[in-house]
């Protein structure tokens, strides 16, 4: 069964009796002996395995490789080697391990080396994405060799056990927030701009939700940072400005969008609740930042003049943002409730050009005719 199968390959049989030694801490979990180890990166790729993919799933111990993650692990790795984080690999070990502590009692118990035949096989339990975008990097890298990383060995206990620890080791695993992410990542030009924006703007200072993605009914924040950072991706999208003058650009046109949208200055003076005013108007949700960002990109593309696109943009007055517009549902909202979909977000930013006197791209009209003829 895959990487459970008893039978000895040539190599195997060759490289019966030569260890590999690994320094290690012994720790018990559920009654069992497993070990911590550091790897160095150019063993990974040779010593541990994958399932093999055409294997039905019920008789492998892992999801299929997922290739499309790998590029962009694979250039995180390549593009930070000074500054990279990865978390420990946990893998199973269809062989002997022995484990050879540096004192007989006390805490040296627990310290020392483990001897895995060089015959056992190594089979990933939780971290094939990381373990292949090693062996990418390497290749254009092979410096990374020398670098290591953290392994959990457990013992193989057939592949009953290895596909529990599979689903034991992702039952609880919880994607952080988006927005926690934009906040704690210091490496993007973008979520650094962004965090400027939420914290400094005189439209969203104090304002914006910085750790959840989501609004409460009752939260008093205008927007997510998240939200703020989609659709000041979209506004930039394509610009060839360096960070500063990106950054002046940004807030620019916030500023000028916040002139054309009442409500929003009336929130901060606290002459309007945030929660009143999401609930009668979709202006304060999140697809319309997002909408207002591509419409704001094609306004910079088409003139440089700042008097020329904050003109236009004063067509924003009228828009009617009220839930109670009909033109709404199926744009913004579906079934009265506001829907972020990319579906949603087209028919939303056709509706705003349609305002501002723009024309669409050919897929906006493709879509716009969809909805049109009742097919959205």
């Amino acid at each position: 069964m895959g990487s459970h199968a008893s039978t000895k390959t040539a190599d195997e049989t060759t490289s019966a009796g030569f260890d590999y030694i690994f320094p290690a801490i012994r720790g018990v979990q559920a009654g069992r002996e497993f070990y911590v180890s550091m790897c160095p990166l150019r063993l990974i790729p040779r010593i541990f395995l994958f399932d093999d993919d055409e294997l039905a799933p019920e008789v492998r111990a892992q999801r299929v490789l997922n290739k499309g993650r790998l590029p962009a692990l694979t250039r995180y790795l390549l593009d930070n080697p000074d500054n990279y984080v990865f978390s420990a690999l946990t893998a199973s070990v269809d062989g002997d391990m022995h484990f050879e502590g540096i004192a007989g009692e006390g805490p040296g118990m627990r310290a020392g080396q483990i001897r895995i035949p060089m015959s056992a096989r190594f089979l990933i339990n939780d971290g094939q994405h990381r373990r292949a975008a090693i062996e990418q990097a390497l290749r254009e890298n092979p410096d990374l060799g020398n670098e290591t990383i953290a392994v959990v060995f457990f013992h193989d206990a057939g592949l009953e056990r290895c596909q529990q620890m599979f689903a034991d080791l992702n039952r609880h695993a919880v994607r952080p927030a988006r927005s926690i992410g934009v906040l704690y990542d210091h490496r993007d030009d973008l979520a650094n701009l962004t965090r400027l924006l939420a914290m400094r703007s005189p439209v969203f200072k104090g304002h914006i939700e910085m750790e959840s993605s989501n609004l409460s009914k009752r939260s008093r924040k205008l927007f997510t940072l998240s939200a703020l950072h989609f659709g000041t991706k979209c506004l930039l999208q394509g610009l060839k400005v360096d960070n500063e003058r990106a950054a002046a650009l940004a807030q620019a046109y916030w500023e000028a969008v916040d002139a054309q949208v009442p409500d929003w200055s009336l929130i901060r003076q606290r002459t309007l609740s945030a929660p009143d005013v999401r609930r009668d108007y979709i202006h304060s949700h999140g697809i319309a930042l997002h909408a207002l960002g591509r419409l704001g990109n094609t306004l910079l593309q088409e003139s440089t003049s700042p008097a020329k696109w904050r003109s236009r943009l004063k067509l924003l007055r009228t828009v009617d943002w009220s839930r109670s517009n009909t033109d709404w549902e199926g744009r913004a909202m579906t079934g009265g409730r506001v829907q972020k979909s990319q579906q949603n977000l087209t028919l939303t930013v056709n509706y705003l050009r349609h305002h501002l006197g723009l024309e669409l791209t050919p897929e906006e009209q493709s879509v716009e005719d969809a909805y049109l003829r009742g097919e959205a």
